[in-house]
């Protein structure tokens, strides 16, 4: 994702919207944590997900380098508190919406303290977060639950 996250940022650089460029494809660096706990279905498997994806980002020479798996780290946090609400007993909708909002919140967060996003204007933070929270929702909620569903019908999680 770094050579796209750059490509993406060299875009709208010019136009003064490079910020969106992370909040666009947020949902890609977190579709592991939702994945691994719609299949597993155990607490701490979307924490491990992240963290381990994080590492193998790292080792591949991301250019956030060890940075990344504090990354990992925070995004597998926001994807176990959706679960959590819900007690970790709906992998359902419900309780992929739930990590879908968690995550989005958890990581916007941490990107407006590692970002420094406090000097951005209020419309642009509330646009900065509508859009991470959309590409959270899409490639972090529809994608990895379809994929469960998926899994699920062919019986390969049996």
């Amino acid at each position: 994702m770094d050579p796209l996250y750059s490509l993406v940022t060299a875009l709208l650089t010019p136009v003064g919207l490079a910020p969106f460029a992370g909040a666009t494809l947020l949902g890609f660096w977190t579709m592991a944590g939702p994945l691994a706990l719609l299949v597993l279905r155990r607490p701490g498997a979307g924490l491990l997900a992240e963290f381990f994806g994080a590492a193998v980002e790292m080792l591949l020479g991301g250019i956030w380098g060890a940075a990344t798996l504090v990354s990992g780290l925070i995004q597998g946090s926001g994807s176990e508190l959706g679960f959590a609400l819900t007690g970790y007993r709906r992998y359902d909708w419900l309780g992929i919406s739930c990590s879908v909002i968690t995550t989005t919140i958890v990581t916007f967060g941490w990107e407006l303290i590692k970002q420094d996003y406090a000097g951005f204007g209020f419309w642009m933070l509330v646009a900065m977060f509508l859009v991470s929270l959309l590409s959270v929702f899409l490639f972090s909620g529809l994608l990895p639950k379809s994929i469960a569903n998926l899994l699920q019908r062919s019986h390969l999680l049996d």
